[in-house]
């Protein structure tokens, strides 16, 4: 039995149904309407300015090296924005040895500028290290600050007005459940697409918030390029993979749901002032609304 055809150019057989739309696309038409939704979001959270310098977090996974793709294409067709790879290096031996050379490869391929800066250069431990000693949090607790803190870092020292990240809508979906489960209301301004203004931070904003995680997978497999598939050996989010198969379950069987979720977090988040004054943390000077900063805290300085 043959496929059924693309319902938009209505010409090749289908290899994809995205059941939320009751679309079939085939390769080409499936590639293109990713790169359409990517720029509608751009344009719908007022993401990037014309000639803005973006720093596109760079993982090695399939959602960033493909979000590395898409905004390289994009802002070469319209923003005519620079666009730049930057990657942390958390030290974890074997596991990102191999992701900085996935993103090496692509970069080079795609003549991105990449840069990659290590946990060891910034706190003077590695995740490795970390993993090793006594403590009272789990290594991703540890590891989602030091990254933030990282990835602000990369994004200054390239002179980036722009830091962009590959979450996709699972992430999103995902964190909006788990804020209202944890009773975070607060926490549910770091679901902002188009990110907010405070300083010392460069402005974060998320591209792929409108992609669901199973496209990006298949966008990776059509276009052939090589990611990392491996987990981190770390990883420790319970509560999260609770979240992930819920609505996994549930998207299955009433198609639309993450959309649903996300936009429905979009309108629980506080209504926060733009350019917000912070404190300065009495240890490292970095931003922090308190006395001293959530990294400090961690690292026990």
């Amino acid at each position: 039995m043959e496929p059924p055809i693309c319902t938009k150019c209505r010409a090749k057989p289908s290899v994809y149904h995205r059941a939320y739309s009751g679309e079939r696309l085939c390769p080409d038409c499936f590639r293109e309407s990713l790169k359409e939704r990517v720029k509608r979001t751009i344009n719908r959270f007022h993401m990037f300015e014309h000639g803005s310098r973006i720093a596109v977090g760079v993982s090695g996974g399939k959602d960033s090296l493909g979000l590395l793709r898409l905004l390289a294409e994009i802002e070469e067709e319209t923003h005519g924005s620079d666009v730049v790879a930057v990657t942390i290096d958390e030290g974890i031996k074997g596991y990102r040895d191999e992701a900085l050379r996935l993103v090496g490869e692509a970069c080079s391929g795609l003549g991105v500028e990449s840069v990659v800066l290590g946990f060891g250069d910034l706190f003077g431990t590695t995740m490795d290290d970390i993993a090793s000693r006594e403590r009272e949090l789990s290594t991703c607790s540890y590891c989602g600050v030091l990254r933030r803190r990282a990835l602000n870092e990369a994004a200054k020292s390239v002179g980036a007005d722009r830091l962009a990240t590959a979450h996709t809508l699972d992430d999103m979906a995902q964190s909006v459940l788990l804020n209202i489960l944890r009773g975070d209301a607060g926490g549910m301004a770091t679901i902002d697409p188009g990110g907010g203004s405070l300083e010392g931070f460069v402005r974060r904003v998320k591209p792929y918030c409108e992609v669901p995680e199973r496209e990006s997978a298949l966008y990776a497999y059509l276009s052939g390029f090589e990611f990392q598939s491996l987990p981190c050996p770390y990883a420790e989010e319970a509560m999260r993979n609770d979240m992930r198969g819920f609505l996994n379950r549930m998207e299955a069987k009433r198609p639309g749901t993450m959309f649903v979720t996300f936009n429905t977090g979009l309108k629980m988040i506080p209504t926060l002032s733009k350019g917000e004054a912070m404190g300065h943390c009495r240890l490292c000077g970095e931003p922090t609304p308190g006395d001293t900063c959530r990294v400090c805290q961690l690292l026990g300085r």
